[in-house]
């Protein structure tokens, strides 16, 4: 009970007094996470979307490959990518292995599939006489799927605030792939690592709290956004 008390009150010392450090971990956590659930939006609303929608040969395999991926070990995640992005790897002439990019590719891949399966099942829960009377009405194609998406708004953005929750804490991956390096990819899930390795456990404990009220101040925004999508 006194290591929670002390952690709760050095959260509130180091929210007081914005110490340089915690804002530079805080602001690259919120760059990381944000910049990997937008592009995991950006590829998988349109992979979700093509998957709810299709009816082709292996259509029921690839979204069990995505129903699958939701729960992809990250430390598996942060193999691949370190492997790909290794000096000797595939991508290794790109020089991104410790650095923010390497950490969102990292969490792009945790994200992704968590986008596209929540996206595939809020366009199949739309009744299938929206599609069809879009398509009555000459709906071209991006008509028909910009008028799913509106309809499926509440659902995306549950896949939108599910991937960011994926991406912010996760931890395996973007320490495999970002190295934790002082002011430069460190983030609040691996400086809580650091913290806690070294025996502070007061400082581990106050990151950790700074860090729920990371996500929930996030998720507060989202699901305000979400709550004002339905009455819209």
């Amino acid at each position: 009970m006194e290591l929670l008390l002390k952690g709760l009150y050095r959260a509130l010392d180091m929210l007081t007094s914005a110490d340089p450090e915690l804002v530079t971990i805080l602001w690259l956590s919120l760059k990381v996470s944000v910049g990997a659930v937008v592009l995991a939006l950006a590829i998988g609303l349109p992979i979700g979307t093509w998957l709810a929608l299709g009816r082709f040969r292996g259509q029921r395999f690839l979204v069990a490959l995505a129903n699958a991926g939701m729960g992809l070990p990250p430390v598996v995640v942060g193999l691949t990518v370190a492997v790909l992005l290794w000096r000797s790897g595939p991508l290794g002439s790109w020089g991104l292995l410790y650095t923010p990019t390497a950490m969102v590719l990292a969490q792009l891949v945790i994200a992704l599939p968590i986008v596209i399966a929540l996206t595939i099942s809020a366009i199949q829960s739309l009744d299938p006489r929206i599609r069809l009377e879009a398509m009555s009405l000459g709906a071209s194609t991006i008509q028909m799927v910009s008028v799913l998406w509106r309809e499926a708004r509440l659902g995306i953005m549950a896949a939108a605030m599910a991937g960011f929750g994926g991406a912010i804490s996760e931890v395996g991956a973007v320490l495999m792939v970002g190295g934790n390096i002082r002011g430069q990819t460190r983030v609040m899930t691996t400086a809580i690592v650091t913290e806690t390795r070294m025996g502070h456990f007061d400082i581990a404990i106050a990151l950790g709290i700074l860090l729920l009220l990371l996500v929930f101040l996030a998720n507060l925004v989202l699901t305000y956004l979400q709550q004002r999508q339905r009455y819209d």
